[in-house]
């Protein structure tokens, strides 16, 4: 079966019967969740049963971000809250291997919860390394300030959804660490030489590139393409991403329809693809909007198509788990923060 080179989003709780005729005849890579396709457990996993049918495809990538902290689509009542990467980031300055266990237990739990849904992919980890004056767009979410502790975590955290039968994506290549505008809202420029962003920003992109996926991030990199961000960016793709960091698999826009993008969704969406990503993101569920990135997605194939093979062969089956004992350990580690996880 062809499958098309796009993620999209729906509009809400079920699908409407357009959205179901546009998935049928458009056949999309993957879907993404957020929180207003969300209510109780029932709810999802019937939407994720009824995204895959439309598709035809049982086994389609049904991705969400689940990353604790401010970045969790599943919350309560149905599903419990995560901490954030800061609170793992405090834990491993006391200690690093129980910052990194810590990190571990949340993703190992959230995989537990995805997989319990028929959710397959995690947009998650972050490899983003901020620095003073940033914009908080990533703050908090962020495992450290040192591309050696982020890395670490990051590590730590992709472990743990592996070993739950979910797939992560490493994000937001090559870096969302120095961006001073929250690029959902306006584009940021990032005025940093090349040499110290290979110093830095790129490291633990560089060590963890043997992810299977990846996202990138709307961030102009003046020293590197003065014009374009990093996802229309050809430049930055091949010489920087593909080339520098080493990352060789499949590699995904961040969300086409944010404000740092110009121009129409087709225009972006093929701006896209020109610059090398092998799949495109469209996250906000409208419908005309998706009908232009279809429109402008090409059929998977050649080496987007391997990249897509490999990553989706590598997820495993969940290994086996003692889900309450490992919420406790986690609740006692948090505790010794002071955090509060309500």
């Amino acid at each position: 079966m062809a499958v098309r080179a796009f993620i999209v989003g729906v509009s809400g709780l079920t699908l409407t019967g357009e959205e179901r005729d546009f998935l049928r005849q458009e056949e999309p890579w993957g879907f993404i969740l957020f929180k207003r396709n969300v209510d109780t457990p029932q709810q999802v996993a019937g939407l994720v049963k009824d995204l895959r049918d439309a598709a035809g495809r049982p086994d389609a990538p049904v991705l969400i971000d689940q990353e604790g902290g401010r970045v969790q689509r599943l919350g309560p009542p149905h599903w419990v809250r995560y901490p954030s990467g800061a609170v793992f980031s405090q834990l491993y300055d006391r200690d690093p291997k129980t910052g990194m266990r810590a990190a571990w237990l949340s993703s190992r739990l959230i995989a537990a919860d995805l997989a319990e849904l028929g959710i397959t992919v995690d947009c998650l980890p972050l490899a983003d390394v901020p620095v003073a004056g940033a914009d908080a767009v990533i703050g908090d979410r962020a495992y450290g300030t040192t591309p050696e502790k982020v890395t670490e975590i990051a590590r730590a955290v992709t472990n743990g959804l592996a070993d739950g039968g979910v797939l992560p994506v490493l994000k937001h290549i090559p870096g969302h660490g120095r961006a001073t505008a929250d690029s959902h809202l306006r584009l940021p420029t990032v005025d940093t030489a090349k040499s110290e962003l290979e110093r830095t920003d790129f490291v633990s992109f560089a060590r963890l590139a043997d992810l299977p996926m990846a996202m990138t991030a709307h961030v102009v990199f003046s020293a590197l393409d003065p014009a374009q961000p990093a996802t229309t960016s050809a430049t930055i793709i091949r010489d920087v991403i593909r080339g520098s960091i080493g990352f060789q698999g499949l590699l995904m826009s961040d969300d086409v329809s944010m404000n740092a993008l110009t121009g129409s969704i087709a225009e972006r969406t093929s701006a896209s693809f020109a610059a090398g990503c092998d799949v495109v993101l469209h996250c906000n569920g409208k419908l005309d909007e998706m009908r232009e990135v279809a429109a402008e997605a090409p059929t998977l194939a050649g080496e987007a198509l391997a990249r897509s093979a490999r990553a989706l062969a590598s997820r495993k089956p969940p290994q086996p788990f003692d889900r309450a004992k490992a919420r406790a350990e986690l609740d006692d580690l948090i505790a010794q923060t002071g955090t509060a996880i309500a």
